[in-house]
């Protein structure tokens, strides 16, 4: 438990340390016009309260990541602690805030125009791709998880009652992609968020009182997962691409953009994309420790389930444990309604990405149901896939992890060239470094993985250290090549 005390006062530390620094590099301009006023269509650039839009951002990049993703990322043992805070403050946050900032500064574009803008339209044709096909894996496994718990809670479990609230949610996610942002997601999403945030204090109220003797960090670093029934998983690189949204995770660069049409100051992108990412953070310490304590120290038998539980029944047999039937309910209503906004936004930001790249004017509904209708059918083709195979989920997943980490790299990578070209100093490596050792993950994950290569994952080690010197090489050389270019001018 001291180790999570510790872990929650460094996040917190982080916001108002770090993230002041990353403010400052950046420098936001209160008196340039964001594309919130400047654009203002009523659609999708409204402006809206800063509370308002924080607690959007954040129920949009939470997700089941922080949840699922540090369920299974406690596994790992006490590391998990250190990634969630030393990613979230160092890579994750400034990930988010810089893809927030780079939207406003440019219109309030997507993330592939950002990457072309800084990376050049080859990389952001690769990009749009790729992007594309991530929100879309997202729709479809933000579909299935939380309908495996609606259909447990309000039926029997079988596979007719989840296909029940599949449908249900897939046309819901169809309503809210249409409308105006301010109609639905503006309404009922700062509900939503609020269930999520008290689902995570009350459990961490839960942890103080029953104090468990879960593992800290002095106790080592070295993989727990065999105890717990899960081998050959080293955590470099899995446990980076395990937990994913309570560190570092390329979905949210596609949810900054969306907030960066609704905000009224560039002043205000601190606390909402650098905080809400660190709420996220606290969320994932939350549920690391928990997930300690039902695996380690007896919560599972507490609980009434058993160690091979998978992450959503771990979250209904902890909540309904811990919280007593209503505080139970409304816990797990913030894990279902996190991944449904989550699958929502995703297929938003797929038709907003797909409309800036066609320069195709969203206002008229004709042209949201163009873009919008071929988008459910690949969703709805997915989703089938997944339900149809057993394994379908589970195979889904991992790639969405790789493939959620990927997009990162990339954004973290035009982030660089952005602070190469237009700020002074090291100040570039405040994204640099991050996107080094993203690269380094992905490209390890991808080669030494069952989904990937399969290659021997005693090798993981050097190919990761290898795909970080090639990248931090290349780094160096952009800020060369830049430095000798204004010379040149002078």
């Amino acid at each position: 438990m001291i180790s999570l005390i510790l872990s929650i006062a460094a996040l917190v530390l982080g916001y108002l340390l770090y993230g002041k620094f990353v403010e400052r590099v950046f420098g936001p301009d209160s008196s340039r016009p964001t594309p919130a006023v400047s654009k203002a269509d009523g659609v999708d650039f409204v402006v809206m309260p800063t509370w308002k839009v924080f607690m959007i951002q954040f129920l949009n990049i939470a997700g089941t990541g922080p949840i699922f993703g540090a369920i299974m990322g406690a596994k790992f043992g006490p590391s998990a602690y250190l990634w969630i805070v030393f990613g979230c403050i160092f890579a994750g946050a400034v990930h988010d805030y810089l893809t927030g900032m780079l939207s406003i500064r440019h219109g309030g574009v997507g993330l592939p125009e950002i990457i072309g803008i800084y990376l050049g339209n080859g990389i952001k044709k690769v990009a749009l791709v790729f992007t594309v096909l991530l929100l879309i894996l997202v729709a479809a496994v933000f579909v299935y998880s939380p309908a495996i718990i609606l259909g447990g809670m309000a039926g029997d479990g079988s596979t007719s009652a989840i296909l029940i609230w599949v449908f249900i949610i897939f046309a819901y996610y169809f309503i809210a992609t249409m409308l105006p942002i301010d109609r639905i997601i503006g309404k009922i999403y700062p509900l939503f968020a609020f269930a999520l945030i008290f689902m995570a204090i009350a459990l961490l109220i839960g942890l103080f009182v029953k104090w468990p003797s879960i593992p800290e960090l002095w106790d080592g670093l070295a993989n727990m997962g065999p105890s717990v029934g899960v081998k050959g998983q080293p955590i470099f690189p899995c446990l980076f691409i395990t937990i994913a949204c309570g560190a570092i995770s390329g979905f949210h660069a596609t949810q900054s953009p969306l907030m960066a049409r609704c905000l009224k100051d560039e002043k205000l992108g601190r606390p909402v994309f650098y905080g809400s990412m660190i709420t996220e953070g606290l969320v994932a310490l939350v549920w690391a420790a928990v997930s300690s304590y039902f695996f380690f120290d007896g919560g599972a038998a507490e609980c009434g389930s058993d160690l091979t539980a998978a992450a959503p029944a771990v979250v209904t047999a902890v909540s309904k444990s811990w919280l007593g039937v209503f505080g139970g309910i409304l816990a797990i209503l913030g894990v279902v309604a996190a991944p449904i906004t989550s699958g929502d936004t995703a297929l938003r930001s797929s038709r907003l990405i797909i409309a800036d790249f066609l320069k195709m004017d969203q206002k008229p509904i004709g042209k949201r149901l163009y873009i919008s209708i071929p988008l459910f059918i690949v969703t709805g083709l997915l989703l089938w896939f997944n339900i149809a195979d057993s394994n379908g989920f589970n195979t889904i997943w991992r790639y969405f992890g790789w493939a959620n980490q990927t997009l990162a790299v990339f954004t973290l990578w035009a982030a660089t060239v952005y602070l190469i070209s237009s700020k002074k100093g090291m100040s570039y490596l405040i994204s640099g470094i991050p996107a080094a050792f993203m690269t380094a993950v992905s490209v390890t994950f991808i080669l030494v993985d069952k989904v990937g290569f399969g290659i021997n994952a005693a090798t993981a080690p050097w190919i990761g250290l290898a795909t970080f010197a090639v990248s931090a090489a290349v780094i160096s050389g952009l800020k060369m090549r830049h430095d000798n270019k204004l010379k040149d001018n002078k």
